[in-house]
């Protein structure tokens, strides 16, 4: 299985990967699906039931309104923002929806939107059954699809083998672990980036990878510029106000009077990125929604604060940054109804120091020891949005994330690479704590903050 740094940094939009990409994209495969097998035209009435995570924490998260744009046949990377609200008004206000933007049937969301909030599919915890009815009400088209962290779905019979995002693709450098990674670095007399972008050489021209990265680090700038000048409050029952437009503002006014300012505007961009994503706005994954400000944060800094630092660097840092979220695909999960927060925060604190690692040109064994450090003291992590809105405390916890990242880079950086506790061996680590941690902190609202903290 090939997964490339593109599957790994993806456009789309807020609050959630899992919770509203990943919905879109299944519900925009099932009418993709029903084209091709020639059920559209027949199709009368759609029904859709969601389980688990998503019953649970989805309204928060706005898996149904994800839901009904991806029948409509909208993608997160392609829509835009602007349309969500008029084209939800029509939906509701009429009753009816265009399947795939063709085929207009009526639309009863409260009774072909089921929320089973006390079930769950066997393949994972974010699951969903798409079921197209035709007009005497027979069955035509069942399926079931798995939203498993980062926009990424898998129908029920891709499940457990490759994922859908996946180019099955043969590599001139295979890696499923760091040693492996390290290993063919080694024998080749690689840098990582480099190795990486021979791997992603195989689906397009070096130039074309670059550029495509250089674009994902245009939308996170745009998007951090978006959290600056935006005002007021986020959506929801906890009526939190924006906090990075403030901050902005202090930090232009303030100069570069203070010692701790690198600190200030770090906390500022990962702030202005997340408060951008509650709201629904564009954003970029790295390697989930809910972790989108930590690499965004730590490559501002980067850009900002670090002599000499330029596109090459960037691009870089996201090459290498990919590859770590790769082995965490592979081998954990980047889902937080899996692995808890670990899974997207400890995870985007692991790329971000080893990808600022790699931008400072520092050694691919510093690489490997920053991303270790940046997971090890995320082990454990919680998954617990109160009200399940990804606000509270996943917007303050990217910046507090952001900054470790930082610090882990600092601190590989001070040495020589070795070190006791591998990536591989924390990864697994990470795995092993998600399978033990209780439900109940997995994006479930249903344990720590979420039901300690009164919503309003």
């Amino acid at each position: 299985m090939s997964i490339s740094v593109l599957d790994i940094f993806k456009i789309g939009i807020g609050p959630s990967s899992s919770h509203t990409m990943g919905p879109m994209n299944a519900a925009r495969r099932f009418v993709l699906d029903l084209h091709e097998r020639e059920l559209l035209g027949r199709t009368a009435q759609v029904g859709v039931q969601l389980y688990g995570s998503l019953a649970l924490t989805g309204r928060g998260h706005c898996t149904d309104r994800a839901i009904l744009l991806g029948l409509e046949g909208h993608s997160p990377e392609g829509l835009d923002p602007a349309i969500v609200e008029p084209a939800l008004m029509r939906i509701r206000g009429s009753n009816r929806l265009r399947l795939g933007g063709q085929r207009e049937i009526a639309f009863d969301e409260p009774m072909d939107v089921l929320w089973h909030r006390d079930q769950i599919l066997p393949g994972h915890s974010n699951g969903m059954r798409f079921t197209a009815l035709a007009a005497d009400r027979s069955v035509l088209c069942r399926e079931e699809y798995y939203s498993t962290g980062g926009g990424f779905v898998a129908r029920a019979d891709e499940l457990g083998g490759p994922s859908a995002a996946a180019t099955q693709i043969i590599v001139p450098y295979p890696f499923d672990s760091a040693e492996q990674l390290l290993g063919a670095a080694r024998e080749h007399g690689l840098e990582l980036h480099e190795l990486v972008l021979a791997n992603e050489g195989v689906s397009r021209e070096a130039a074309a990878t670059r550029s495509a990265l250089l674009n994902i680090w245009a939308v996170m700038q745009a998007c951090i510029e978006r959290g600056f000048h935006a005002q007021g409050l986020l959506p929801g029952v906890l009526k939190v106000r924006r906090r990075a437009p403030k901050l902005y503002r202090q930090l232009l006014e303030a100069g570069s009077a203070s010692p701790m300012q690198a600190m200030d505007w770090v906390n500022a961009f990962a702030l202005a990125v997340n408060e951008e994503n509650a709201a629904g706005g564009r954003v970029v994954t790295a390697p989930t929604n809910g972790a989108a400000g930590i690499v965004p944060a730590v490559l501002s800094y980067y850009r900002r604060f670090e002599p000499g630092a330029s596109d090459d660097g960037a691009v870089r840092f996201l090459l290498v940054a990919g590859a770590i979220g790769i082995l965490y695909k592979k081998n954990a999960s980047i889902s937080g109804a899996e692995m808890g927060c670990q899974g997207e925060v400890g995870v985007a604190c692991s790329m971000a120091a080893g990808g600022l690692v790699a931008a400072l040109n520092g050694t691919n064994e510093q690489v490997e020891n920053a991303a270790e450090i940046g997971m090890e003291h995320n082990l454990g992590l919680t998954c617990d949005p109160i009200a399940g809105l990804v606000q509270i405390p996943c917007i303050e916890r990217n910046a507090m994330g952001a900054v470790k990242a930082i610090n882990a880079a600092r601190l590989a950086m001070r040495g020589d690479g070795t070190h006791k506790v591998t990536l591989d061996q924390v990864i697994a680590t990470m795995r092993q704590t998600g399978e033990d941690m209780s439900s109940i902190y997995k994006e479930t609202s249903q344990g720590g903050l979420a039901v300690n903290v009164p919503e309003c």
